[in-house]
């Protein structure tokens, strides 16, 4: 299937906290309830109100911008909405008919999946904690957040090689598992060792649209 070009992804901060767009990124599949034949959406990007999508369906790719409003996407008579980032609820409906769909993300490049997740850890000679979550990433660009000392922090990094940098805060990995977040405090640098959090099983629910 032809894809498009991604672009870079323009989500607000503010609007992150809320409704946790990033989740929406990457391509879902899954089979309609009824018919059980294959259908497919990809959510290349978002940027503030609209996103560049790819649905499937029928053997047929329809690709455009789609409205986005809060925790969903709406793209011509379908709708998506995701809670968790790994199972999508997907709604066909025109003219009072109606039709769903299960979507399940599918897997990124390996590459950006190392750094994807939640990483948190402390260091026993500063004192201090981290948590810094990867939302997405999305070429040079990731979508993050991360809170030290109480303090909440969010918006869009940078990608270089195994390194996520966000002002001036940055997470690295080698393996996926284990990093490093650097503080930058001052004139002073405060390694932390941290970890990435692996969920338990998620669950296959089908989740109500938001």
């Amino acid at each position: 299937m032809t894809t498009i070009s991604p672009t870079t992804s323009q989500i607000s901060p503010a609007t992150e906290r809320v409704y946790h767009q990033s989740n929406l990124l990457g391509d879902w599949k899954g089979t309609w309830a009824n018919t059980s034949r294959p259908v497919e959406f990809k959510v290349v990007n978002i940027r503030g109100d609209k996103a560049q999508v790819e649905y499937t369906h029928d053997g047929h790719t329809e690709r455009g911008l789609a409205d986005v409003s809060g925790a969903t996407i709406t793209f011509g008579n379908v709708t998506i909405g995701t809670r968790n980032g790994s199972v999508a609820a997907f709604e066909f409906s025109v003219s009072g008919a109606k039709k769903t769909a299960t979507l399940n993300k599918q897997a990124a490049t390996t590459d950006q999946n190392k750094l994807v997740g939640t990483w948190n850890g402390f260091s026993t000679s500063s004192g201090k904690s981290a948590s810094f979550t990867v939302n997405s990433v999305d070429g040079r660009d990731a979508v993050v957040s991360w809170t030290v000392d109480g303090v909440a922090h969010a918006g869009t990094g940078t990608v270089y090689k195994n390194t996520v940098m966000f002002g001036r805060a940055q997470v690295t990995s080698d393996d996926g598992k284990t990093g490093t977040v650097v503080l930058q405090v001052g004139n002073i640098s405060y390694p932390i060792p941290v970890t990435k959090y692996v969920p338990p099983s998620t669950s296959t629910a089908v989740n109500k649209l938001a």
